[in-house]
């Protein structure tokens, strides 16, 4: 008997903040699926030229150098991506920062709020808006969109637990995680009858070099263990796991979902 598969064959991916962590388990991953993946990188060069390598480069997987810190920026890497495999099936929007370094409100600087806004936010906003763009152009895989399994394109958001509960001294970059469900929610409504189906994956922490200064603290990362009911952190492979099925035909009925990838940190509805 044939196996279940979670296949992307004949499907483009664009996959931001691609070049580790996270964000190369989904390219793995979705390569692995059957599609042909563009992911950006903004300084790990080496890093992103051997991933694409690895995963059967120029004519499946390519690698694109571009900030993300604008709508502009956003509508630039979907025209490179578009420009490298003639059209857009699939948008992850993984890329984000988070300050390391605790940053109280009343100390927090402005300069910082602001850039953790125009990249975990506004560049989102740009991708979104040109992938969607691009989306509408193509039309459905099928003729109805009302049809089992029919989409004419899947919009992944990468938030966080930090969205759903806040987060102390990381003000800034709870906002944009919440954000980022509401707009999940709001896309939603908007395109799921064109099609297009949003949703959301919401990780608590996971085992990446963004993440690796609080993990590896002696004391700051037995206390985080001792949080999550799972007893440890998620692998990055966990979280691109999600992701991937979110993207199949098997979610085809899945829209604006807010899915909790967090050992039970958090159990939000």
């Amino acid at each position: 008997m044939a196996g279940v598969s979670l296949a992307l064959e004949n499907r483009v991916a664009l996959i931001t903040g691609g070049s580790r962590g996270i964000g190369a388990e989904t390219v793995r991953l979705f390569i692995a699926a059957g599609a042909r993946v563009a992911f950006n990188y903004r300084q790990a060069r080496r890093q992103a030229e051997t991933l694409a390598a690895e995963c059967g480069g120029p004519g499946r997987c390519v690698a694109i150098e571009q900030d993300l810190s604008s709508p502009a920026d956003g509508h630039a890497l979907v025209t490179s991506a578009v420009r490298a495999f003639g059209r857009l099936d699939v948008l992850v929007a993984n890329h984000g920062i988070w300050e390391a370094q605790d940053a109280p409100i009343a100390q927090m600087a402005e300069a910082q709020w602001r850039r953790t806004l125009a990249v975990n936010l506004d560049s989102v906003f740009g991708l979104v808006q040109a992938a969607v763009a691009q989306m509408d152009l193509q039309g459905p895989a099928v003729h109805s969109p009302a049809a089992e399994g029919a989409t004419a394109g899947h919009i992944v958001l990468i938030s966080s637990t930090a969205g759903q509960r806040g987060e102390a001294n990381h003000a800034d970059y709870a906002v944009t995680k919440g954000a980022l469900i509401s707009l999940t929610k709001s896309l939603s409504s908007e395109l799921a009858p064109r099609g297009i189906r949003v949703n959301c994956v919401a990780p608590g922490w996971v085992v990446t070099e963004m993440s690796a200064a609080a993990l590896d603290h002696p004391e700051l990362g037995l206390k985080i263990a001792a949080g999550i009911p799972v007893g440890r952190a998620a692998s990055a492979r966990e979280i691109a796991g999600p992701i991937l099925f979110l993207c199949t035909p098997l979610a085809g009925f899945i829209s604006g979902e807010v899915l909790n990838v967090n050992g039970g940190a958090v159990l939000a509805g």
